[in-house]
């Protein structure tokens, strides 16, 4: 079966969607499809109208060579838009600004501006509302949390069907003394609140290194010198796959504190090298996947809170072996052939 898979990015970014959709293309070709990756636009606040109707105009149809694609599997918003009569959405999430995280999102704009963004809106919601309910054979939502927002704005029906950890080479090198987080640096991530955790007096003494890139890194970078954190936390920058694999495979746990998060893929990568995950009650796709004291531990997003939980890692080995062992049999059960079987079937509406 020749299918295409199909992400909408802006210019030069790279985000956990494109990690995802990577690794389906080579889960399909692993499996004996001819798989391939289209890349569509995604333009910034104003021209959304313009990215939905350039990836309505692409054509998913046919291959370079002229050879019919029989299937499309498309991810985050307005990728959906593209036309074929087989397309199984596999959804991380929509133009959030404009559905979960609206009223954060308008308390940002002047009286004027927010006349204009509540009736493009109003728009986004219609037109995402015909395109996943008409439009595809089939909604995937990449977590409940995302389910869930399907439900409440639009009442779209969709299955809850988490993705794998990438295709790397997951390793265990044993519990070291470090907690490890990598994420991009945005509000949303809640590095701030792993860094205040760590100030507190519960957690003194727990050491954490940091990954990642982002708006918010000058201020982390910043907060770590206020608490005067600088002897016990490394912020690294960004790092690329193998040094990621690395750090899972070496750190004790990994702390994941996110505000509703869509998914959360370090969660199973976490997973993947037999390492617990800390992660916040209202973080939501991590809070699905973490089972409190069986695959790590799940507390209240406060600092005292996070801090206690780190603390409990850090200070007793044999509990993160013991999480890890259940995280590594909890990440067992996600796997990339079972995942492909499900998004190649088809079911007429």
């Amino acid at each position: 079966m020749k299918v295409a898979v199909v992400t909408s990015s802006p210019p030069l970014a790279e985000g956990g969607h494109l990690v995802i959709a990577r690794s389906v293309v080579e889960a399909l070709r692993e499996a004996g499809h001819e798989a391939g990756l289209m890349i569509t636009p995604q333009n910034r606040f104003g021209r959304q109208a313009s990215a939905y109707l350039a990836n309505w105009l692409t054509d998913v149809g046919v291959a370079h060579d002229g050879s019919r694609i029989d299937h499309v599997i498309s991810f985050r918003y307005p990728s959906y838009a593209v036309r074929h009569p087989r397309h199984v959405v596999w959804l991380n999430h929509r133009m959030r600004e404009y559905y979960d995280l609206w009223d954060r999102f308008q308390a940002t704009l002047s009286r004027k501006a927010r006349i204009k963004e509540r009736l493009r809106r109003a728009m986004i919601h219609r037109v995402d509302t015909y395109l996943l309910t008409r439009r595809v054979s089939r909604v995937f939502a990449q977590s409940a949390t995302i389910q869930r927002r399907l439900q409440r704005f639009g009442r779209i029906r969709s299955e809850v069907l988490f993705p794998p950890a990438p295709p790397r080479p997951y390793r265990c090198d044993g519990y070291g003394p470090e907690l490890f987080a990598v994420s991009r640096l945005t509000p949303l991530k809640r590095m701030d609140l792993l860094v205040r955790a760590l100030a507190e007096p519960a957690a003194a003494g727990v050491r954490c290194t940091i990954a990642g890139d982002g708006d918010e890194a000058a201020h982390i970078r910043q907060m770590i010198r206020d608490h005067g954190l600088e002897a016990r936390v490394t912020l690294l920058g960004a790092v690329d796959a193998s040094a990621l694999v690395s750090h899972l495979a070496t750190c004790r746990a990994v702390v994941f504190p996110a505000y509703e998060e869509d998914y959360g893929l370090v969660t199973v990568e976490a997973f993947a090298s037999s390492k617990a995950v800390v992660t916040c009650r209202d973080s939501g796709g991590p809070a699905e996947l973490v089972q409190d004291g069986e695959s790590g531990l799940v507390c209240d997003p406060t600092p005292a809170s996070l801090a206690s939980a780190l603390a409990r890692l850090a200070g007793d080995r044999g509990l993160a072996e013991r999480l890890g062992a259940g995280a590594a049999a909890a990440g067992a059960d996600i796997t990339w052939p079972a995942t492909i079987a499900r998004l190649l079937l088809q079911d007429a509406r």
